[in-house]
């Protein structure tokens, strides 16, 4: 074996047993100490949202870090999969709104007198959670075959699609959407007939249910990217990464491989939207805004692009930092988030993940 293979299995070996013992923190520990009294409810809400973040970084190092299209638009995707469900959940709140009408308030005091007709599937949670998933994948498919079709590559693509992310956000700002305009959706009552207002004891459970089922799904969604880029699909990828004109002399269709790699991408943001609406209780066009977009790939670039755990690193790491900084000096983080994306881009190219490892100079990582 020789020493570059040598490294590379080290340093897979050893990326793989820092995932198994974050996953097991997140899936255990936090629970654990949430039990003990040690992590506050709204603490462990926190980090499943950061959970939730997380997944859509794993899309965005698809896209990025792997396949080599920088995508400013991932941030519209995760708000369509939370669009989706918090159709349903507001739909779920019947009459326990504030104008006691089975009318969404925002409707009620827009003088809606029926519901419209694209809301009607959400009342099925199937439905709603099939078209969390759909919806976004669609658009991108859409959207990504007419764009790669026509040879969109490199800065015109990220141009396109931050024009994609900036039109869609002008769109559900407006009232005539019947999606709650600018204030969004909000002031939900229960998730599958769990509650999410009302007994404090009882909310709290909820949380602690949808914080796991965010953990497991993560996995989950780790895993399927592992597998996928560790196979064919990965190295073909690659390769429309470091030498797209070289790979489409060779035949390969480079268009459906572009697309495929889009069209799960947003799948997963919609899935972080989808689970992160429930725990934030209300949705917003703010968060399919154009430096939305932006933020996912600083959370991809500060954990490492093209590394999944990277990603994940990236995204639980950032979005603590967030936290912490707007509830102690919120004017400083955007001058702390532009300022670490400024270092990590001139002295660690590779994130912190690549830190993992020191490769031999002229060789990228793994």
């Amino acid at each position: 074996m020789s020493a570059h293979n040598l490294t590379h299995d080290t340093s897979q070996r050893t990326r793989a047993i820092i995932w198994a013992c974050l996953f097991c923190f997140l899936l255990i520990g936090m629970p654990a100490l949430n039990l003990a009294g040690i992590v506050s409810d709204s603490m462990l809400s926190q980090w499943g949202r950061y959970c939730c973040f997380a997944i859509a970084a794993l899309g965005v190092d698809l896209v990025w870090g792997y396949t080599g299209m920088l995508s400013l638009c991932q941030a519209f995707f995760f708000c369509l999969g939370g669009y989706a469900m918090g159709m349903h959940l507001i739909l779920m709140t019947g009459s326990e709104g504030a104008y006691g009408s089975a009318l969404p308030d925002f409707m009620v005091w827009n003088q809606v007198t029926e519901l419209p007709f694209f809301w009607k599937p959400f009342y099925h949670p199937a439905l709603a959670i099939i078209l969390g998933l759909t919806v976004p994948a669609v658009f991108a498919g859409i959207f990504g075959y007419l764009v790669f079709r026509s040879r969109v590559r490199g800065v015109y693509f990220a141009i396109i699609t931050q024009a994609l992310a900036l039109a869609m956000w002008l769109t559900f700002n407006r009232n005539e959407m019947m999606l709650g305009g600018t204030n969004g959706l909000t002031d939900f009552k229960e998730i599958f007939g769990f509650r999410l207002s009302g007994d404090p004891e009882v909310v709290a459970a909820t949380g602690r249910w949808l914080y796991l089922a965010t953990v497991v799904i993560l996995g989950g969604a780790y895993m399927l990217c592992r597998k996928l880029v560790n196979g064919k699909m990965g190295k073909v990828m690659i390769a429309i990464r470091d030498s797209e004109h070289r790979l489409r002399f060779t035949g390969y269709p480079i268009v459906n491989y572009k697309v495929f790699a889009f069209v799960v991408a947003a799948t997963l943001a919609g899935l972080g939207g989808m689970l992160y609406v429930p725990q934030m209780g209300i949705i917003t066009p703010s968060k399919m805004s154009v430096s939305a977009s932006i933020e996912l790939i600083v959370l991809v670039a500060v954990g490492g692009r093209s590394s999944l755990l990277g990603a994940v690193i990236g995204a639980l790491l950032v979005k603590a930092c967030y936290s912490e900084m707007t509830s102690r000096i919120p004017e400083a983080w955007p001058f702390f988030l532009g300022g670490a994306f400024i270092v990590i881009v001139l002295f660690l190219p590779n994130g912190l993940v690549g830190l993992l490892s020191r490769q031999k100079k002229g060789e990228s990582p793994a």
